[in-house]
């Protein structure tokens, strides 16, 4: 039964019909899975921002100064590449934001919690470093 309020037990179906839990433990482990694909998410658009920041030739903020990347891109290829590799970012950044948006909406407390959770310290190690002042376009309305 699909649950539409949120509702607190080790018992969830998350994303597809095997992935079940039973257990607690399997509920702990599905939690931390969660918890790490939300903050390989952050890291994505991290590195997402910093790889835009790069191709349109803009300088850092001070906060995210990289000492070993080049600053200027030389030839139509180097460029092209750069946007082949930003679409591939938005594209698999895109596609995990969606998923921990469904996953979301499975309506269980602590994946809901092990989400937020793993945004919130993503955020704290991979984007709170002087990108604010940066706009970029979101890949994703649920984060």
């Amino acid at each position: 039964m699909m649950h539409m309020t949120f509702y607190w037990s080790n018992k969830v179906t998350l994303l597809i019909d095997s992935w079940k839990t039973h257990s607690w433990l399997g509920y702990i482990l599905t939690l931390i899975a969660c918890l790490i694909v939300a903050l390989f998410y952050q890291f994505l658009e991290n590195r997402r921002i910093r790889l835009k920041l790069f191709a349109a030739g803009r300088d850092f903020p001070q906060e995210i100064q990289t000492p070993l990347l080049r600053r200027k891109l030389v030839g139509n290829r180097a460029k092209a590449g750069v946007k082949v590799a930003g679409a591939l970012l938005f594209g698999l950044s895109s596609a995990i934001g969606y998923l921990l948006m469904l996953a979301v909406m499975s309506f269980n407390g602590g994946v809901f919690i092990a989400i937020v959770v793993g945004l919130a310290i993503g955020y704290f190690f991979f984007r709170s470093d002087g990108e604010d002042s940066v706009v970029v376009d979101s890949s994703c309305a649920c984060a």
